[in-house]
């Protein structure tokens, strides 16, 4: 499968999709082609943009994500941060490799409030190697204002 039968717009299967570079892998994901992973579906947040070595995330915290004191549960914040750094590392991958995450850190800022505003998320890989990969995030409001920042390593296979 090319990159240009990416473009037709039918939903793939696993194997056509693993055919493909991790780059078109993920633009699949926001062309509809497939479909994202049920935990972002479920904690309110989407693929917004990709390139190689980038990931940008969008989501709104619900107040159904609120800990005991009323604010965003760090749990959401490091899920976005994940995604995005993780996705950032796929985005760089040939056919046929596929990679996990090792291990990530997650420095919160700021407490986020479910007032609606949009959060954008964007992972950008700071080292790709032939088995390893880093990549650092940035979780900010619509204005840029910081609330949380991470930095990941995955294993690439």
């Amino acid at each position: 499968m090319t990159s240009d039968e990416t473009q037709r717009g039918e939903k793939l299967t696993l194997e056509d999709l693993l055919k493909l570079p991790g780059l078109d892998q993920m633009q699949c994901m926001i062309d509809g082609r497939i479909d994202g992973p049920n935990i972002a579906r479920v904690l309110n947040f989407y693929l917004a943009e990709v390139g190689e070595g980038m990931a940008r995330y969008e989501g709104r915290p619900k107040e159904d994500f609120l800990n005991p004191l009323g604010i965003v549960h760090g749990g959401w914040t490091a899920t976005l941060l994940d995604s995005a750094m993780a996705c950032a590392v796929h985005a760089t991958l040939a056919p046929g490799e596929t990679y996990t995450t090792l291990e990530y850190k997650v420095n919160c800022v700021r407490p986020i409030q479910p007032d609606g505003r949009l959060m954008l998320c964007t992972g950008n890989v700071i080292h790709r190697g032939r088995r390893s990969a880093t990549s650092e995030g940035r979780l900010v409001d619509e204005e840029g204002k910081l609330y949380a920042h991470g930095v990941e390593t995955c294993l690439i296979m």
